[in-house]
């Protein structure tokens, strides 16, 4: 397996450089017979520029969107990509060569649907090749997990959904001879650590640095934090400088600028369909159109966030967030919740500066004062205002566990930069139909904490 993964890299280069060519290929045949003729009028020598600016977008998206990962997304999310990413490219250079034709082919776009169409057919037969060329080179990688005092269960089952590219062989926990642990890992060859203490981590990630072992481990808090740290050198010492100021003054100008003209230009484009929705919601039930709670925004302020009803008008409303199968939710709501449209009105919160575009999601003052007993740190998340997406959005689940979130908005503020939240706006589009990302909690839930982290504040 290691002499294989030495070349793992440049074998997906490799495909992904001849899907490129591919793709690109397919434009210059529709360029040359379709559209070359009015847009040469306009250009010298202009037919390259035109199939290079193609490339560079097909690459562009593919990027932005995940689409060249083959071999780390579930065949859905696969193929759900690659349909995202050629729709994209294609959408964005229809409107460049109507731009270049001075809108000549506005009425010529049947060629474009056919080129879209092969696309499709050459790209997804192409994915699904790779995947399974991937797959028959690469099998799933045998692991050995090594925990400590908390139970590892819920990362089992985390890795157990991705069994094409992991399977955890065996687990051992830290308080076995720490010489059979490394011999165990040898063995192996690949090892998760997860949030064990820092002493032994430290001992086992040199080990498998020595011996070439590829290692999976579970980031501590501090760890994220330490990518938001300055390297500076005083005389021959390293230092990392922690401000821990949040976002910059320039920064929360630019985001602020940024989150004004875009929920104006939102309210614009979208004020007919709220207009059906909430006619739609009325028509329903009879109920309030719009449904209002408390949330908790930067340095813990308390604000009203709204958003389109979707639940019985006369539920009770005892938990934060939904259930799986939850019975409150009406026929209008469910469809809302599963395409987000019932997020719409917090546009309105974005003007007001409640909260941003972008940003750890705003939680309940009860659900965030019953996670700081699990996760005393939760309430880091508060050091940027809340947003409408946000990293946890993205890269996680509606049920992400309170620990996890915690990380992955931590991700996010040690990290920010102005196209990050470019980046996460694009790839909120990739995400709105996945189910696992509106997919409620377990019906014995009250919260998203998992059974052990519920009973532990039981006990306390």
């Amino acid at each position: 397996m290691k002499n294989k993964d030495q070349y793992k890299r440049l074998i997906l280069l490799l495909a992904s450089g001849i899907l490129l060519t591919m793709q690109t290929g397919i434009f210059v045949w529709t360029w040359y017979n379709s559209y070359a003729e009015v847009g040469s009028n306009y250009f010298v020598r202009g037919n390259y520029i035109v199939i290079a600016l193609y490339a560079l977008m097909t690459f562009f998206f593919y990027h932005l969107f995940g689409g060249f990962r083959i071999g780390q997304m579930r065949v859905f999310e696969m193929l759900y990509t690659q349909i995202l990413s050629v729709l994209s490219t294609n959408a964005v250079t229809y409107l460049q060569l109507c731009l270049i034709g001075r809108w000549q082919f506005l009425t010529n776009f049947r060629p474009m649907i056919h080129m879209t169409l092969v696309d499709l057919a050459v790209v997804l037969t192409w994915s699904l090749f790779v995947k399974w060329g991937h797959w028959m080179l690469f099998p799933p990688r045998k692991m050995l997990l090594v925990y400590g005092a908390y139970s590892p269960d819920n990362l089992i089952r985390k890795v157990e959904a991705r069994k094409d590219r992991y399977a955890i062989e065996e687990t051992i926990c830290i308080d076995r001879d720490l010489e059979l642990i490394k011999e165990k890992i040898l063995h192996y060859g690949v090892v998760v650590l997860t949030d064990i203490p820092a002493e032994i981590r430290n001992q086992l990630l040199k080990f498998c640095f020595e011996h070439n072992v590829r290692c999976y481990c579970v980031p501590k808090i501090s760890d994220i934090m330490i990518r938001s740290a300055d390297s500076i050198h005083l005389f021959d010492t390293t230092l990392l400088v922690f401000r821990n100021l949040g976002l910059t003054a320039e920064q929360r100008f630019l985001k602020r600028a940024f989150d004004i003209i875009l929920a104006l230009v939102v309210c614009v484009v979208t004020a007919p369909l709220m207009g059906l929705i909430a006619l739609a919601i009325k028509i329903c039930d009879g109920g309030p159109v719009f449904f209002a709670q408390e949330r908790l925004t930067k340095d813990g302020k308390v604000f009203l966030l709204y958003k389109f009803r979707s639940m019985r008008a006369s539920s009770q409303e005892q938990y934060c967030l939904t259930r799986k199968q939850d019975d409150r939710v009406t026929a209008v709501g469910k469809f809302l919740r599963v395409s987000h449209l019932d997020e719409l009105p917090q546009v309105y919160n974005i003007l007001k500066g409640d909260m941003s575009f972008v940003g750890p999601r705003p939680e309940c003052p009860e659900l965030a004062e019953e996670y700081t007993k699990i996760v005393p740190e939760f309430a880091y998340r508060l050091k940027v205002k809340a947003g409408l997406t946000g990293y946890a959005q993205v890269y996680g689940q509606y049920n992400t566990t309170p620990y996890d979130k915690l990380k992955l908005d931590l991700c996010y503020t040690s990290g920010y930069s102005f196209l990050l939240d470019l980046r996460l706006i694009v790839l909120t589009l990739k995400i709105l139909l996945q189910k696992e990302k509106t997919e409620g909690i377990e019906p014995w839930q009250t919260s998203a904490a998992t059974h052990e982290e519920s009973e532990k504040i039981g006990s306390k």
